[in-house]
Parts: C-alpha cells; sequence; structure tokens
C-alpha cells in the first residue's frame, strides 16, 4: 500500500504501570481539531525513519519520552482521498508530563478495558488487544 500519494505516519501505544495502584495503563490524546481520541501518532518527516518519527510524535503530543518496545500491526485506511499508513510500536512511558499543545489538548491514563472503549476508531481497539499480547498480558 506504499506509493508516493500513501500518507506515512507511525505512533506508538503509549504505556506505563500506574504509579497509584501499578496496574498498566494505557495514554490516551485528545485531539481539539478532529475531537478524537486516539493513540499518539503523525506525519513523517522526509527521509525519517519510522520508530524515530513514532517517539518524535510521541514527545510532541505528550510530553514523555518512550522506551520502544514490540512492533504492533501497521494500519491502512483512506482519508482525505488518500491511502495513509500508519505503523506502530507498543512503548513504554519513561519519563516527562504533559502539557496541552495547539495539536493535543489533553491526555488520559487508562486500563486497556477503559482505552478501547474510549477511542474514537475502532481500528484503533485492535491494537490495544495486540499490545497486551506484546506484553504477554492478554
Amino acid at each position: 500500500m506504499t506509493d508516493e500519494t500513501t500518507i506515512l505516519a507511525a505512533g506508538c501505544v503509549l504505556w506505563r504501570r500506574s504509579p497509584v495502584h501499578g496496574e498498566l495503563e494505557i495514554c490516551l490524546v485528545h485531539r481539539p481539531k478532529y475531537d478524537d481520541w486516539s493513540h499518539p501518532k503523525g506525519k513523517l518527516k522526509p527521509g525519517e525513519d519510522a520508530l524515530t518519527g513514532a517517539l518524535r510524535e510521541v514527545g510532541e503530543e505528550t510530553g514523555y519520552a518512550a522506551t520502544p518496545g514490540a512492533v504492533l500491526p501497521t494500519l491502512g485506511y483512506v482519508t482525505g482521498g488518500r491511502p495513509k499508513e500508519v505503523r506502530y510500536w507498543a512503548a513504554e512511558a519513561t519519563q516527562g508530563h504533559f502539557t496541552p499543545n495547539r495539536e493535543v489538548d489533553r491526555v488520559l491514563w487508562l486500563t486497556p478495558s477503559a482505552a478501547r472503549h474510549r477511542l474514537t476508531q475502532p481500528r484503533d481497539r485492535d491494537l490495544v488487544g495486540a499490545l497486551l499480547s506484546a506484553l504477554h498480558l492478554a
């Protein structure tokens, strides 16, 4: 699904252990432009490696540094009449804090079940299960 018209993007299913009770939490971002909840992701810069772009987007959208883990499924869909391919990785949040910005005005750290319900796009929900499998929790 890649050619010169395909929009290339990358992102992460960002996770951490709750600082309160130690349970797995997944970070979702709210983008006011679309009024949606999604995993942090974005378009790659020209010549940018997908994993580098995914980690850059996590930092820009959430304020967190992350350690990448397993490769997760790539999602393909059409947006604005063009095909888009988004490569994903599991990534553990290591340090940082969220500051609202132009692209993302809120983040939520949710249990996997709550994250599945909050995600706007059904295609993003399967990534939660893929993360749990990658972490050997499913």
